[in-house]
This record gives C-alpha cells, structure tokens and sequence, in this order.
C-alpha cells in the first residue's frame, strides 16, 4: 500500500506545487509577460533561434535535461535508505531544482537567449564570465564523458535498444522537413512514429538485437578495442553531426517523438507501481529499509552525498545550460516560461520518484539475471513466483545492493540494471511479458541519455564559441571548430583508464563523483546569477537565496571529502590525481566567483546592470515557422 499512496501522492503534489508555487513565481516574482519580445523572435535564424510551440519544446526540454541523473543517481541513493532519498527528490524538486530550471529561463529570456555565463558578467561582474564559462567548459566535458559511456553501455549489454534508439533519428528527419517545409502540423506524424518505435521495441527484443561484441567477435569491455569504445566513437560521431544542424531538422522533432515515448513509458512505469501496490505485489516497506542500516564500509557519507548522488532528480545544474542554452532560443512566448521551465523539472521529479520505488519495491518483487550472451540471450527470474525458492521483499533487495560488496563494486551496470528490471516487474504486473518489459525501460533509458548527449554537445559549443570570442581565439568561433574541439574534450575523458592494467574507457565510470558535485555546484552558481538579477530590481529573493546557499556548500563539502578523505581520498591515490586536479580546479574558480559576488553585493540593490546595445533594425527574411510555432 506504500507503493500505491507514495507513487499516486508524489504527482498529486506535483500537480498541487505547478499550480501554486509555480504560478507565484511566475506571476509574482518574475511577472512573466506575453507581450514581451522573446530571443527566438528578436533573433530568429530558423538553426538555433526558432519560435516553437510551448508542447514542443516542452519535449525537447524535459528529454533533454532528463538523462540518465535522475536514474542513476536515485539507484545509488537508495542505498541509505529510500525515505531519505525521497523527501529530497520531493522537497528538493518543487522548493529548489524547478525554481532553478525556471529562473535561469526567464533571465536568458530576457537577455536575448544568452547562457547564464553571459549574463553573470553583467548581472555580477565581468570576470565572472570567464570563470562561469570554463566551469560551463569543465562540467559540460564530464557530462559529455559519462552520457556517451552509459549510452554505450546500454547498447552492449541491451542490444535489444540498439534499433529502437537509431530508429528515430531518420524519422524525426522526415518530420522536421515536412514540418519546416510543407509547414505540416508536428502531432500527427509524432504519434505515427511513437508507433514505429514500440513496434521497432518489440522487434529488438524479440528478432533484431544489434550485438557489436558478437557481431566484431570482441568483449565488451576490456582492452582496445572493446564494444562500449566503439560504440562511444559513433555517438560522439552523430553527436557532432547532430549538433551543428538546424534545431527544426532533427533536434525538435526529435525530441518531441522521445518525450511522447519516454512520458508513455513513464505512464506504463506509474500505472504498473499503482497496480502492484494496489494488489500487494509490490511492498515498499517490506522490500527495502526506509533507513538503511547495513550500509557499504567504503560508503561516503549521507551528508552531503545524498544531495550530489541524486543531483538530476531533484537539482541539476546542468539543466541552467538547457533553459538557457538551447531552451531560451525557441520559446515563442515569456508565458511558456513556467510550463517550460517549472513543469518540466517536476516531471523528472517524478521519474525519479518512480526510479526509487522501481529500486526499492520492484527489485523487492523479485530479481533477474541474463542468461546467455549475444542475439540470443533471454532474461530469466532467479527465482519462481509462488515456490520455496523465491527471495521475496528484503531478501530480493539485499540480493542487488549487497552491502558486503562494497560502494565501488555496485557499478553503472548495476545501477542502470537496478532500475530496469525493477521497473519491468512494475510492467509485469500489468501482463508485459518480461523480455518485452525490460526492452522498454532500457530504450527509455537509453533514449533520455541520447537526447541529453547531442543537446550538451550543442550546448559545449556555444560555450566554447563565447569564451572564444572572449579571449580572441577567433578559430574556435566557428561552429563546426566549436563543435570538433567539443566532441575531443569529450571523447578524451571517457576513453581513460581506471588504472594502468584496465582498458579504455573504464576510468570514465570513475567520474560520476566528480560529475555530481560539479554538477550541484554550477546550480549554485546559476542560483547565485538569479539572486543578482532579482535584487538589482528590488525583488524578494530569500526563496532563491537559501538554495543557492545550499548548493554551494553541500557540493563543495562532497568535493573537498572526495580529494581529501583519508582512505579513499583522490589526493592519496596516486591513479586519481586527474581528479584530484579537476576538483581543484573547479573549487577555485567557485571561490573566486562567489568572491566577485560578496565584493558587488552591497551596491547591487536596485542598480540595474549594464543593458545589452540595441538590436538593428534591419532583420533578415526568415521562412515559415518550424514545429508550428508563430510566424
């Protein structure tokens, strides 16, 4: 019955907050405006600047801030228990990561498009631009590492996602053309592809699993080269394609074919925890500890880990880059903002709600194991529903998050793996085969990190672009300079080793410590250009101001932990001295950041910043609208 009331009550209350503390924001605090002139119309270019209806960059926003963080991040969480791990994906949603999401999105709104990099140099200081742009740099290469290596990984160990995940990518390419060019409408051939792709579903997973191990004769993993390598190779490849072309041609339509698939599997996933709280099948309380006691020995702590492990799901600082990255470009409309930027965020609340109950009450359900390898491998239970031999509840739990195995051994292939048979138990109980079920969850998976790939590459672009012209390196402004050195940065930290006798590859697993805290620390910092915007209008800001105060100390307090713990500290080990620098790193230019803020601080209040020059009159012709949005 816990399973029922939490999964039913969290999106109730997310619905509750979207219409009360979302809308005083809006309408309150930021005063959003439909009258006002937005950046996709002021600068519209139809590649990055695009007027778009509010449904369809709603999908591209939420597909793209919801990668694989709120995934993840939640399954590893869990670990100390699921009632923590919950009350910080509820609180921390609502009261903090949806009014960063949507700040960041009015300000860039209203400072034509600019990221919050751009714009702190103004709103703060101006060397606050360098320093917010080469942690954008520093935070966007780990991003870039970690997706591609977890896509990768999805596709070998699940190659039932391989033709599900590319199938959308011709299609969404028929769309965005008879989209922009016959000015079609985007919902109907959405809907025929949301088909294609469950249909492409049932396929892989019955009859086509593209199997590169089996099909090169290689492993996996291990030395060069290896499955995980190659596939990481070709989405850096696509990723660097994808991101220079038009916004209307591949990344719109295709987002908005991904959000329709991810918010049906979604759906499935709640109606299958409704249904087997309901009838009992599943036990939350009696699957897994409310509060873990039996906790790896090599576990950091729960403060502040908790906070930097679940990141996405209830704070991101990367989702500052998508509002106003990418997002900020298309909005047609300042009145979107908060369906946008607000909503979106509490929907990944909401996936990750549902990550913690999968982990919890569904791997409680019973747990799976693969048996055999290549095509044709099948999924069968460890144990029998009804006999002596089934581990039901705690038992089943304690099977996956053995804690006698220590922290460091429950890898991405656990963690990922935790969610997706948790979830097709979910799926199970509502008469999806097995086979067919885990299929499902693993291309929503792999989906969610596909979308947030391309999207970081786009954004890594600009941001190499601005600090470019910044410091007058005039190659690198060049998109496709942009783009190549982007994809390098990328592809260089995921190839590393763990240590010197492992392959390539396997040291980019090593970096989600390091993508957490940076992570929740650029929230902070994007907290922190909010705070400066509304106090030089004389607004209230005590909403943002203890966040941004929290997301600046609990991420530095898990990096300092990481790089100097006695045991396990990164500047100890001689194999994590890379770490141990990029850690450095970034702490220093939030120090030096947040010494910038202190020093502008007392003369801020009410003192507009400086004004962006006004635009030319002259506007070049542009064609009809893409995606359906006005013209």
């Amino acid at each position: 019955m816990a399973t029922l009331l939490i999964a039913a009550g969290a999106f109730v209350g997310y619905i509750i907050a979207y219409h009360t503390y979302g809308k005083w924001l809006s309408n309150k605090i930021f005063n959003v405006d439909g009258d006002a002139e937005v950046p996709s119309k002021q600068l519209r270019d139809d590649v990055d600047f695009v007027p778009t209806k509010k449904s369809v960059i709603f999908g591209h926003h939420f597909t793209s801030i919801a990668g694989t963080g709120p995934i993840v991040g939640p399954a590893i969480a869990v670990f100390w228990g699921w009632l923590p791990a919950l009350l910080w994906v509820l609180f921390g949603s609502i009261f903090i990561g949806a009014v960063h999401d949507f700040g960041a999105l009015v300000v860039s709104l209203r400072n034509r498009g600019q990221t919050v990099g751009e714009v702190a140099g103004r709103l703060i200081a101006p060397r606050t631009r360098i320093l917010f742009l080469l942690i954008l740099l520093l935070a966007l290469t780990v991003v870039l590492a970690i997706f591609g290596l977890v896509i990768a990984i999805i596709f070998s160990l699940y190659p039932e996602t391989v033709i599900p995940v590319w199938i959308t990518m011709p299609i969404a390419l028929v769309i965005g053309i008879m989209v922009y060019k016959e000015n079609a409408t985007l919902l109907v051939p959405s809907l025929v592809a949301l088909a294609i792709v469950y249909a492409s579903i049932y396929l892989g997973a019955y009859y086509w699993p593209i199997d590169i191990a089996t099909l090169f004769n290689i492993p996996n993993t291990g030395p060069f080269p290896n499955a995980v390598i190659l596939w990481t190779f070709v989405l850096l490849a696509y990723c660097a394609v994808a991101s220079v072309m038009p916004v209307w041609l591949l990344l719109q339509p295709r987002d908005f074919i991904n959000s329709h698939q991810l918010v049906l599997a979604l759906g499935l996933l709640l109606i299958g925890a409704l249904f087997a709280g309901a009838t009992g099948q599943a036990d939350l309380v009696g699957a897994a500890p409310a509060i873990a006691t039996n906790i790896p020995a090599d576990a950091p702590p729960i403060w502040p880990f908790l906070f930097i492990t679940i990141a996405c799901g209830a704070c991101s600082g990367f989702h500052c880059l998508v509002s106003s990255g990418t997002s900020s470009k298309q909005v047609e409309s300042e009145l979107d903002a908060q369906y946008v930027g607000y909503g979106a965020m509490l929907l990944e609340g909401g996936l990750a709600v549902i990550v913690i109950l999968a982990c919890c009450a569904g791997v409680g359900m019973g747990d799976f194991t693969r048996v055999g390898e290549g095509a044709a491998y099948s999924y069968q239970p460890t144990m029998e529903a009804g006999t002596d031999t089934q581990l039901a509840g705690m038992a089943a739990w304690e099977t996956r998050y053995d804690a006698s195995k220590g922290w460091g051994a429950f890898g991405l292939k656990d963690k990922i793996g935790a969610f997706i048979h948790g979830g097709a138990n979910f799926l199970g109980s509502i008469g999806i085969p097995m086979k067919l079920g885990i299929s499902i969850i693993a291309v929503l998976v792999a989906s969610f990190a596909a979308t947030t790939l391309d999207t970081a590459t786009r954004l890594q672009r600009y941001v190499i672009q601005e600090l470019a012209a910044t410091i007058h390196i005039k190659p690198l402004t060049n998109k496709y300079a942009a783009t190549g050195l982007a994809v390098f940065l990328g592809g260089m930290v995921a190839m590393m080793p763990a240590n010197a006798t492992a392959g390539p590859g396997s040291g980019g697993l090593i970096l989600w410590p390091l993508f957490g805290a940076t992570n929740q620390l650029l929230a902070g910092l994007a907290f922190m250009v909010i705070v400066f915007y509304l106090r030089r209008r004389n607004k209230p800001i005590i909403f943002a101001l203890v966040p941004m105060i929290v997301m600046l100390i609990m991420p530095a307090w898990a990096m300092l932990w990481n790089m100097f713990n006695g045991e396990t500290g990164w500047y100890f080990n001689p194999e994590k001295q890379h770490l141990f620098l990029f850690g450095i790193a970034v702490i220093a230019l939030q120090v030096w950041m947040m010494v910038e803020g202190l020093l502008v601080w007392s003369k801020s209040k009410g003192h507009l910043e400086e004004q962006l020059p006004a635009l030319s009159t002259v506007r070049p012709a542009v064609a009809p609208s893409a995606a359906g949005g006005s013209n």
